[in-house]
């Protein structure tokens, strides 16, 4: 891996704010000529700095309002459970984040539905038919205060 400079940490702080910026806009912000930042740019999605670019989109307005936190326990821990479920999980829409976790649960999982009545077929019609789930927590999200996408720099 390249070892990043003060440049390169300006071009990707200004990027994760901001990924919309042409070449030209992102070189007069960090003082340089398009070229080298063009070629910067290149550098830091080759080394994997830079994972993709996206647009963050409103839930609510797309009717999916509902935000609830899903906390899972397996009934047994081997690797040919761990992996099918890490499957499972993958092909569920609803899932919008997953991560394996330490301590009185095994996941957490971020799930996006439109409402209660949503989430309730969600449990009961797909996560409930996953084999070697032991338990799941629920909690609902009544407010977001924080929802930052952005790596501290």
């Amino acid at each position: 891996m390249m070892p990043l400079d003060k440049i390169d940490f300006r071009i990707l702080n200004i990027l994760q704010n901001n990924s919309n910026l042409t070449t030209k806009e992102l070189a007069a912000k960090v003082n340089l000529s398009t070229t080298p930042v063009f070629e910067r740019v290149k550098k830091l999605e080759k080394e994997g700095y830079i994972k993709k670019y996206k647009a963050i989109l409103d839930p609510e307005k797309l009717d999916r309002g509902l935000t609830v936190f899903c906390n899972i326990r397996l009934k047994e821990h081997t690797r040919k459970i761990g992996n099918q479920f890490v499957k499972d999980i993958l092909s569920l829409d609803e899932v919008i984040e997953c991560y394996n976790i330490s301590g009185d649960y095994d996941f957490l999982l971020k799930v996006l539905v439109k409402d209660m009545k949503d989430y309730q077929n969600f449990v009961l019609n797909h996560l409930g038919e996953l084999q070697n789930i032991g338990s799941a927590h629920s909690t609902f999200v009544m407010g977001e205060i924080k929802n930052s996408y952005l790596v501290p720099l």
